[in-house]
């Protein structure tokens, strides 16, 4: 059994990080790196440590101190386009902590990483006291997020049911903690 720290990313951290967010837009999206989408994986510092009301987080495996999986917050909402006006109307930015990067390298899923990584995020957005929303989409083609996602949210809405069918996405909210 694998021991694993949870902490809020370093500046050492950012490679690993890095590393890991990269692997996932080319190996789990497909997408491979997108400037207008993943700016911020190639400056997390900026995107994440900078801000204070923003974080990243990273999991580390203590047998050899890599970085095997993240997760970040910050208070930008969703924008329109490309998500749906009204999705971005519900979460403005300032008052939505919008979860982002929930990636687990695929060799350490299945062990309760995601849901830690998410447990820490939603208590940093609680103790800011400035959030009203926690807002995420998900891909729904990535194997096992949207089951992930619906067992800590609610849909609110999912692009497949529209007319047009949008990106394919589902948008969700998850409680802040009590």
């Amino acid at each position: 059994m694998r021991d694993y720290c949870i902490r809020t990313a370093t500046p050492d951290d950012l490679d690993g990080a890095r590393a890991v967010m990269l692997d996932t837009v080319y190996r789990d999206f497909g997408t491979g790196y997108v400037p207008r989408w993943h700016g911020d994986i190639v400056d997390p510092a900026t995107a994440y440590l900078a801000p204070a009301r923003h974080t990243l987080l990273v999991a580390v495996d203590e047998s050899d101190a890599s970085v095997v999986a993240t997760a970040a917050l910050d208070s930008r909402g969703p924008l329109h386009p490309p998500n749906p006006r009204q999705v971005a109307e519900r979460y403005p930015s300032g008052a939505t902590a919008q979860l982002r990067r929930v990636y687990v390298r695929q060799e350490h899923r299945r062990r309760g990483l995601a849901r830690r990584l998410v447990a820490e995020l939603l208590a940093f957005a609680k103790a800011d006291g400035g959030y009203r929303a926690v807002y995420l989409h998900t891909d729904p083609t990535v194997a096992g997020a949207e089951g992930f996602w619906r067992s800590l949210g609610k849909v609110v809405h999912d692009e497949r049911e529209g007319a047009s069918g949008g990106q394919a996405v589902v948008h969700f909210e998850v409680p802040l903690l009590p």
